[in-house]
């Protein structure tokens, strides 16, 4: 198996699966929302279509518009049952869902959500790379943390602290503490036998891509909304 093959050209067979609901409290009707002249999932749809090593493109969901919008952009659309769109119910139901519905044909699953507009074909790639080039059985993008969880603590009910890691952390210097990275929701993927078993998509041993803090903006917000915008717009500035 060869993950410098061009997509369609290897054993494995890769879908991404695009989870995006109708609903959503923190920025109603999220998905639809505009985004540099586009409806937020397209930056997503998009991504994936360019990537090199994504064989199929879904999009689960359960609203008709988000559909007619991802027929249009090229996914193929897979119709989620309305049990499966409420607030309460994890992208795990979701992609196993997506997977029964897609049948047998797949050796791999990427989850590709659409609130991360700024993750590209090559952090999908660089993700896929790994995975199929056997060196690890998950893999998913990090980006290094923005306040270091030394510098974090408890606070009990009398107003004292508690080190979230340890006293010396706390009274150290930021960059004398080693880097440490979260997990930004943008790509996840590893094979479809072992999410099936396992119905987790962190599944040891687990490699990351690493992705700027700038594109793992994950849009939870109208100011992340705003934000994004304004940084697509500087950005297409810059290369004009």
């Amino acid at each position: 198996m060869d993950p410098h093959l061009p997509r369609g050209a290897q054993p494995a067979k890769t879908v991404g699966v695009i989870p995006a609901r109708g609903g959503s409290k923190g920025v109603p009707r999220k998905n639809v929302r505009m985004l540099a002249g586009v409806p937020l999932i397209v930056h997503t749809i998009r991504a994936a279509l360019a990537s090199r090593w994504l064989d199929t493109i879904v999009v689960s969901t359960e609203d008709a518009e988000i559909a007619a919008i991802a027929t249009e952009h090229g996914a193929t659309v897979v119709a989620r049952p309305q049990d499966l769109a409420t607030d309460l119910v994890q992208n795990t139901s979701v992609v196993r869902h997506a997977l029964e519905a897609m049948g047998a044909a797949y050796s791999h699953v990427a989850l590709l959500q659409p609130t991360s507009p700024l993750r590209s074909a090559n952090d999908i790639d660089a993700c896929l790379k790994l995975l199929l080039g056997g060196q690890a059985r998950s893999t998913m993008t990090v980006t290094p943390v923005e306040h270091h969880p030394g510098k974090t603590m408890y606070v009990d009910d009398s107003g004292a602290i508690r080190p979230f890691t340890t006293a010396a952390d706390m009274e150290a210097r930021r960059q004398d503490l080693p880097t440490v990275y979260r997990q930004n929701g943008a790509v996840y993927a590893l094979a479809c036998a072992d999410f099936l078993l396992e119905n987790r998509f962190i599944i040891s041993p687990c490699k990351v891509h690493v992705m700027s803090p700038a594109d793992s903006v994950d849009i939870d917000s109208e100011f992340d909304l705003f934000m994004v915008e304004k940084l697509l717009e500087m950005r297409k500035q810059a290369s004009a």
